[in-house]
């Protein structure tokens, strides 16, 4: 294990007997199928997968600000303690442990068949007052089937659109996980223990937490392209892919939403949209999901757009000089806090306990959403999520006071599984140029969010 490694375990891990980490359910993920888990405060972790392995160690430098820094390789195994609790634990992957590539990687996640309930307690209903985890982050009692007992049928029978209501008080203490990160862990141990017989190694990889500076992070998760599938692929994927472009704004301007969670601060609540209600959106329906990931519940935060804007061009004039990569399946994640700190400068309540913020009068709000649709609403308040690890590192925010004024926002390029270039030796086809897929889908996001600036501005 390298010196780096070490630390990182000893600084952020949580401890596990035998110089393991145990992980967690990572609360913030919003899209992809791939399990991911946090590992620490400032990292997460999630299956290796050799070619996303592959680009991280190859990274050109130019890309290096724009996707999440790689801090190396562990080795994961599903495992019980003395208590009968289930556990997800990380160990140092030695030289020895060379044969736990994951060969099939997509097989970490998709679950064979329906989830297996691990005992016949009677199902209890997922709301606000039910807590799906055990007390102890990571743990999951097989005892009182917290974790495995969810049914998959339920998950599907909910809304695409899910909200759920925070109380008055501390905020982030309440966020424990969104519907869509609790379902890929469920699915991942249901994997890992159909194949704990046969094998319980995994190879994971660590990577940067880019929420870890947020109380409140707001997430928006862009599956980016023309394109999905992979050089590799076969003939059914890539027509599944195919038809799941040419079905969504993925073929007309190259962006889809795969996944949200905002916090609307005005109604005090959270709202999460999943991959498949942002795969039925038209091309007006995908600028309003953008109005209303950038919107508080009282009013368009117009000063995030101008930062992300300047982000997603630097972005472009990056991926315009990366020749022959192409970056099939990757997703582009927004990031900023939902609860940013105030400025000393102009003292506001925090919206709740104390009173309302202290926003613009309602002359100075637009009385219509973006591109004249209606305002979003906090009505609807419909199937609440509860339950979960702690929030991710979300207690600590690195922006100090002053910087409210200059709103802190990421952009950044995640998911790398089907990405080529010609410095990968062993790829039969080799791509010319560049990704005109992706950058076409920046060219229209940089487009809309412009034009969502300007409405703001009228």
């Amino acid at each position: 294990m390298s010196p780096a490694l070490e630390a990182l375990m000893q600084a952020e891990g949580t401890p596990y007997p035998g110089k393991g980490v145990m992980l967690e359910p990572f609360v913030h993920q919003v899209g992809g199928h791939s399990c991911v888990l946090r590992f620490g405060e400032q990292t997460i972790c999630k299956p290796l997968i050799p070619r996303e392995h592959q680009f991280y160690k190859s990274l050109p430098p130019e890309m290096r600000k724009f996707t999440p820094q790689y801090k190396g390789v562990v080795s994961v195994s599903f495992e019980e303690d003395e208590e009968g609790n289930l556990c997800l634990i990380a160990y140092p992957l030695h030289s020895e442990s060379g044969d736990l590539e994951n060969k099939d990687p997509s097989t970490d996640c998709e679950p064979k068949s329906k989830m297996v309930k691990w005992s016949n307690k009677k199902q209890s209903p997922l709301g606000p007052e039910n807590d799906n985890y055990s007390k102890d982050r990571g743990r999951h009692s097989r005892k009182e089937d917290k974790i495995m007992s969810y049914n998959r049928d339920e998950m599907q029978q909910q809304a695409e659109v899910l909200y759920f209501s925070l109380e008055k008080g501390n905020v982030v203490s309440q966020i424990k996980h969104n519907p869509w990160s609790l379902k890929c862990h469920q699915q991942h141990l249901q994997r890992m223990k159909e194949n704990a017989k046969h094998r319980n190694q995994y190879k994971f990889i660590l990577l940067e937490n880019l929420t870890w500076r947020y109380r409140v992070p707001c997430v928006l998760d862009l599956k980016m392209g023309t394109r999905q599938h992979g050089d590799d692929a076969s003939e059914e994927k890539k027509a599944n892919q195919i038809r799941k472009c040419q079905q969504s704004t993925s073929a007309s301007i190259g962006v889809r939403l795969c996944g949200m969670q905002v916090y609307q601060s005005e109604p005090g609540q959270l709202m999460f949209m999943n991959k498949y209600h942002g795969r039925k959106l038209t091309l007006a329906g995908f600028k309003e999901a953008l109005y209303q990931f950038f919107h508080n519940g009282h009013r368009l935060r117009h000063e995030l757009l101008s930062p992300v804007l300047r982000r997603l061009r630097e972005m472009q004039a990056a991926l315009e000089a990366c020749e022959s990569y192409r970056f099939y399946s990757s997703s582009l994640l927004i990031i900023y806090d939902g609860d940013p700190p105030r400025a000393p400068t102009r003292p506001r309540h925090r919206g709740g306990e104390e009173g309302d913020e202290d926003e613009p009068s309602d002359e100075e709000e637009e009385e219509e959403g973006a591109f004249g649709f209606p305002r979003s609403s906090s009505a609807g308040v419909g199937t609440g999520v509860s339950g979960g690890s702690s929030n991710s590192g979300g207690s600590r925010s690195s922006h100090s006071a002053g910087e409210a004024s200059s709103p802190v926002v990421d952009v950044r390029m995640i998911d790398f599984a089907h990405t080529t270039c010609r410095h990968y030796g062993e790829d039969s086809v080799v791509h010319e140029g560049q990704d005109s897929g992706f950058i076409f889908g920046l060219q229209n996001l940089i487009t809309i969010i412009s034009e969502l600036e300007d409405h703001s501005a009228d």
